[in-house]
Formats: structure tokens, C-alpha cells, sequence
């Protein structure tokens, strides 16, 4: 059965516009209400140890994952960001979504990965 999750990349945790959120609350409520089948945490996709991270996940899950949630900075930058390891791994881009989720209340951030989803 094909998977649905979400990756909240927090920008080392220690960014201001993560400042407002409690990331732990946002990827739990998403697990409560069922919303997922998993939910990950990661400070920094961008820097090499996410490179690193992004490719190991990708390719274990490019058969099993439906639908991937990357929560964090802006949707196009991610697309940049992660166009090698999808062509690397052969995991389906189209399967990423990216969502923004910076400046924004732990309410806020789970309403914007519930509108994607």
C-alpha cells in the first residue's frame, strides 16, 4: 500500500521564522487526525548530511511513498534543491509536494500541509 508523508525541514531550529511553531505539535496533530502514514524531522535538507539523508530516504521509498510532503521553505526553491536526488533515486517528482511554512503559528502551519495533503 502506497505510503503519504510529511518532512519538516526546520532551518537548524534556529531560524526566527520557525520561531512562532511547535514543530513537534504541528507533525503530531497531522499523525492524530490519520492525516499521514509518517512524519519526519530534519534541521536542514540543503546543507550535505540532508543531501545525504534525502537521497537514502528517496531511494528506499520511490515504490512505497504516494506522496511526499517537504514542509519548510518555498515550494520552488525545493524543486531546485531536490531535483538531483529524485533523478538520482528515480523517485517520482511529481509525488513531491513542497509547502512554505515559515512565519507561521503552529495552527497555521498544520492548516497549510492539511491544504496540500
Amino acid at each position: 500500500m502506497a505510503k503519504k508523508g510529511v518532512i519538516l525541514c526546520v532551518c537548524q531550529g534556529t531560524c526566527p521564522s520557525f520561531q512562532q511553531m511547535n514543530i513537534f505539535e504541528v507533525l503530531n496533530t497531522l499523525r492524530r487526525e490519520k492525516l499521514v502514514d509518517f512524519v519526519a524531522i530534519h534541521p536542514q535538507l540543503c546543507a550535505d548530511d540532508g543531501d545525504t539523508f534525502f537521497n537514502v530516504f528517496l531511494a528506499g521509498a520511490k515504490d512505497s511513498v504516494e506522496k511526499l510532503v517537504v514542509a519548510g521553505c518555498d515550494p520552488n526553491m525545493q524543486k531546485k534543491m531536490f531535483r538531483d536526488a529524485f533523478e538520482a533515486t528515480g523517485f517520482d517528482k511529481a509525488k513531491h509536494t513542497g509547502v512554505d511554512i515559515r512565519n507561521m503559528t503552529t495552527e497555521q502551519a498544520v492548516e497549510a500541509i492539511k491544504k496540500v495533503l
